[in-house]
């Protein structure tokens, strides 16, 4: 049955338009009437989905190595006139970044943001509005309401799990628009050859644009063989075959000019980088395992939206009794049973789901709403049913979306890193050598720091010329900046992990999985530092350590770090020791001082003393501005400050070397 919501459109499919048996007469609506009710129906849910994807769009989720890597390459195209910042190794077709590229230069994003990433992620916005468009148009084909599509476009655009990889620059999001191009393309009624040829050549840059979208195939080559006009299918397939077969020999005839086709020395080959892809890349192991690639990312997802994850499954197989949605469906359920192949599953895999997941959430809506509506008992069974899950799941994603949003929104995730960038502009050589998260890459390089010295640290080991600029591995570099997915790095790679433990912190930013350490390689200035001030790193190691056993002296974790490492003054876990005999003392902040190429924190910030607070024109600010004014000779700082942080006690550059005792051998 047809929707009671809506009309069906005039060019919805033929198996799913009214007979004039059963049509009941009505006065034709003028297309510009019909245009007004679709863009009243379609701009609500478009503009506030987009102003919560663009809201805060730098701050949260925190940038990360793979969405780095897709703006550094989309970067040298524009500014270094080449494909990639390394050398092109075809681990993906180049379509992807090129179009990213494409849009920051018509629009100078480059310029307009201080961070290449999130001028990058501007690009994903707009994606994301045209896939939202194409998925509104693609229900209404399919033959359901307006407010179904408009419902679908919600699911699409809000879904925090949807707004967390949108957000993120992914060549997934690209290639989604593509996909439903292709679609509603394949799905057109009128001049036929000219909709399937547009439908193959839009899969076809799809999949150029990320690979993985092949996976569609079955479905888009169904809905077009359903589709076509018995007397021309064999001419229009053959066309659209022939179209889609063009756009992917362009891959293979780039490979072809610059003869890298085949495997060679001293060369990378089109065939090495499918086989990586497709048969050599390590697998990301099982759902039940909790330490494999494959539970953390299935976690992450329903972390983000599990009640869309939930929901979405079970309207699937519910979808599969209902004809127009029982394609979808299969699509939904095949994409998601392939993920347990085996094999490799990569983070944003979902985004390829999102789509097919609003259209049968969406549709099954509609469908319990015509069900409900029946007179016939079985269908008003049915309907009551998923009604009642629908309605359950609406209630459980309130609270659930509302925090998650509310996080997107407010949040300043990427902080962290983009202090760490303004540590090594400000402290750093200018012809300082480190290892980098790729999402730091283009920023440091912008700022000065040569090309060659800001090494992405994935290709340490793995890209021939940049090992040949470091012939003695990590002691060829001088500091390494780890996040999250350095630290989490496979343990295969001996240069990175090599670099990291023989480092020594010299400056923290955030904390927890945000967290972002500025490591100094001992192999470099950190030997030399070491060696001026003789064992005194060691011996402000074996007090911070001391400090930390001290139940009275309360350390953030994130400067727990330093406090090991030997990088903090003296004078600073001298005279906690002290405070802590007068009551508990809570440390905010320790700070390496702006311009001191030491790396050794000689700031200090408490937020309570003895119970009191210190912050402000707390009580406790007032016994710790008494103390610290009260000492004198090498201990007294040069200044004590009220702050909204709390009280900042700075210490002068020059530590006498002689107030901590020297660890014996």
């Amino acid at each position: 049955m047809t929707s009671t919501l809506d009309r069906v459109p005039t060019d919805a499919p033929h198996h799913e338009a009214r007979t004039s048996s059963d049509a009941t007469p009505r006065r034709r609506v003028s297309a510009w009437r019909s245009r007004l009710g679709d863009a009243l129906w379609l701009l609500p849910p478009l503009l506030i989905g987009l102003i919560v994807n663009a809201i805060n769009l730098g701050g949260s989720p925190q940038r990360i190595d793979d969405e780095g890597t897709y703006a550094a390459q989309a970067w040298s195209i524009a500014n270094l006139g080449e494909l990639t910042h390394y050398t092109y190794w075809y681990d993906h077709p180049p379509l992807g970044w090129i179009q990213i590229a494409a849009w920051a230069g018509l629009t100078d994003a480059w310029d307009r943001y201080d961070v290449a990433v999130i001028a990058a992620r501007e690009s994903m916005l707009v994606a994301t509005a045209i896939a939202a468009v194409l998925l509104w148009f693609l229900v209404r084909r399919i033959g359901f309401a307006r407010l179904t599509a408009s419902v679908a476009m919600a699911v699409f655009l809000l879904s925090p799990l949807a707004v967390q990889f949108h957000r993120q620059v992914y060549l997934d999001n690209i290639a989604t628009a593509w996909l439903l191009g292709a679609f509603l393309l394949a799905m057109s009624r009128r001049a036929q050859l000219l909709g399937y040829i547009g439908a193959a050549a839009a899969f076809g840059v799809a999949v150029l644009t990320k690979e993985t979208y092949l996976l569609a195939l079955p479905l888009l080559a169904w809905m077009m063989w359903r589709g076509a006009d018995r007397t021309t299918r064999r001419y229009t397939l053959s066309v659209a075959a022939a179209v889609l077969a063009i756009v992917g020999l362009t891959y293979v005839a780039f490979a072809l000019v610059k003869g890298e086709v085949a495997p060679g020395p001293g060369r990378v080959s089109l065939w090495d980088g499918l086989a990586f892809q497709l048969a050599s890349r390590d697998g990301s192991g099982s759902l039940f395992d909790p330490e494999s690639l494959f539970s953390r990312t299935v976690g992450l997802w329903w972390q983000l939206d599990s009640v869309l994850v939930v929901t979405a499954l079970a309207a699937a197989v519910a979808a599969l009794a209902v004809r127009r949605l029982r394609p979808w469906a299969i699509a939904l359920l095949a994409l998601t049973a392939f993920m347990f192949r085996g094999g490799y599953l990569p983070v944003p895999y979902v985004i390829m789901l999102l789509p097919f997941a609003a259209i049968v959430v969406a549709g099954m809506g509609q469908v319990a709403v015509e069900a409900l509506r029946s007179r016939v008992t079985v269908r008003r069974f049915g309907g009551v049913a998923v009604a009642s899950g629908l309605v359950v799941a609406l209630v459980a994603a309130g609270p659930l979306w509302a925090t998650q949003l509310r996080g997107f929104l407010l949040a300043d995730l990427d902080r962290p890193l983009r202090d760490a960038e303004a540590w090594m502009t400000q402290n750093a050589p200018a012809d300082a050598r480190m290892l980098v998260d790729d999402a730091m890459w283009v920023d440091l390089v912008r700022a000065g720091f040569e090309r060659e010295n800001v090494v992405w640290y994935y290709k340490a080991d793995t890209d021939p010329d940049v090992q040949e600029l470091a012939p003695d591995g990590w002691r060829d570099y001088d500091y390494v900046l780890t996040t999250d997915s350095m630290r989490t790095f496979p343990t295969e790679f001996p240069t990175v992990r090599q670099a990291i433990e023989n480092s020594a912190v010299v400056a923290s930013f955030g904390e927890g999985a945000q967290k972002v350490d500025v490591r100094l390689v001992d192999a470099a200035q950190a030997a030399l530092a070491q060696a001026a001030d003789g064992d005194l790193y060691a011996a402000r190691s074996v007090a911070g350590q001391q400090v930390l056993q001290n139940p009275d002296v309360g350390v953030p974790g994130e400067e727990q770090d330093l406090l090991i490492s030997g990088v903090v003054d003296g004078r600073i876990l001298l005279t906690l020791g002290q405070l802590s005999a007068g009551g508990r003392v809570d440390v905010a902040d320790i700070v390496q001082l702006e311009g001191d190429p030491s790396g050794v924190h000689r700031r200090l910030v408490v937020s309570s003393f003895a119970g009191q607070d210190a912050r402000g024109d707390g009580p406790g600010a007032d016994a710790l501005l008494r103390f610290y004014e009260s000492l004198s000779g090498p201990l007294r700082p040069v200044s004590v400050d009220r702050a909204d942080s709390g009280v900042i006690i700075t210490f002068s550059p020059d530590e006498p070397v002689d107030l901590l005792p020297r660890p014996t051998a």
